[in-house]
């Protein structure tokens, strides 16, 4: 199974769920083939797909691949995720959705800094340190990857926290 091939077959699908192709790697394990499938998108919070809308795209994308010949008669496994925090930001739409995390951004100059994103546009960023903004044009960026914080402080740019949801809204019904 060659990802070429695969991706036309899936990429509609993950459009069709309100989500972004980010990623497609193919790779052989003994008799079989495991799909990893990496989405993105803005979720119902701005940051990122939940858990539920990377379910409902693993389950078309699964549907998908099975009604396709692409797959043949081979088996295969099929693993679908998010980008995750250690996944370098790319996009503009990728430090949007990570307002008010803090990254490490090195210049193309080789030069490095840590802030926390205050604000993002289509052609850069602007990095809190303290009391100090710093603006980033993308262009100038080599690579930008969030930091994971064990301990974030109180006070950070955004309010982070998993939206509260009673059981009754977060049931689907099946």
């Amino acid at each position: 199974m060659q990802a070429s091939a695969v991706r036309p077959v899936i990429e509609p699908v993950v459009q069709a769920e309100g989500l972004e192709l980010d990623d497609l790697a193919i790779q052989r394990a003994g008799s079989r083939e495991i799909v990893r499938v990496t989405v993105d998108g803005d979720g119902p919070e701005g940051r990122g797909p939940s858990l539920d809308d990377i379910a409902a795209c693993s389950q078309a994308i699964s549907r998908a691949l099975d009604d396709s010949p692409v797959t043949g008669d081979r088996p295969y496994v099929l693993e679908v995720s998010s980008r995750g925090v250690g996944k370098p930001l790319q996009t503009p739409a990728h430090w949007r959705r990570n307002v008010g995390r803090l990254v490490t951004v090195t210049g193309r100059d080789g030069t490095s800094l840590t802030g926390r994103i205050a604000a993002a546009s289509e052609g850069g960023a602007e990095l809190a340190d303290g009391d100090t903004l710093r603006a980033v044009s993308y262009d100038d960026v080599a690579s930008a990857i969030v930091q994971v914080e064990l301990n974030r402080p109180s006070d950070a740019l955004d309010a982070d926290q998993p939206a509260t949801r009673s059981a009754k809204e977060s049931s689907h019904g099946h």
